[in-house]
């Protein structure tokens, strides 16, 4: 139904910044919720941030004050602002979007390497 595609993931050193875009095509009538996860190696897949149609936003304790999740609604493209990057942030980060978080559509993922 929607179709995800993240971008902008990379090498970065402790302390840099990246930002992600996450584009969705589709069904994209069906979108009420956009949101980023992540998971890194042998570790479960967790919520970094998620932003709804209407704005509203929420943050993992890990990144609140770092990153900040925004959503251009006409384009249907949610991006994620990181700073302050640290070795822990490294991670596949995957864009969902749907009627609500987790079950909607998943993208291919991005990676994210934070290191010296």
């Amino acid at each position: 139904q929607v179709h995800l595609v993240e971008s902008g993931g990379g090498l970065v050193q402790p302390g840099g910044s990246l930002r992600l875009s996450c584009a969705a095509s589709g069904n994209i009538f069906s979108i009420a919720v956009m949101g980023w996860f992540r998971q890194a190696p042998g570790k479960q897949r967790e919520l970094v941030a998620a932003i709804t149609n209407g704005g509203r936003t929420n943050y993992a304790d890990s990144v609140k004050g770092r990153f900040t999740i925004s959503r251009d609604n006409a384009k249907m493209t949610v991006f994620l602002q990181m700073n302050s990057l640290k070795p822990e942030d490294t991670a596949a980060y995957y864009c969902n979007a749907g009627p609500e978080l987790s079950a909607g559509s998943w993208g291919q993922g991005t990676q994210v390497t934070v290191s010296s």
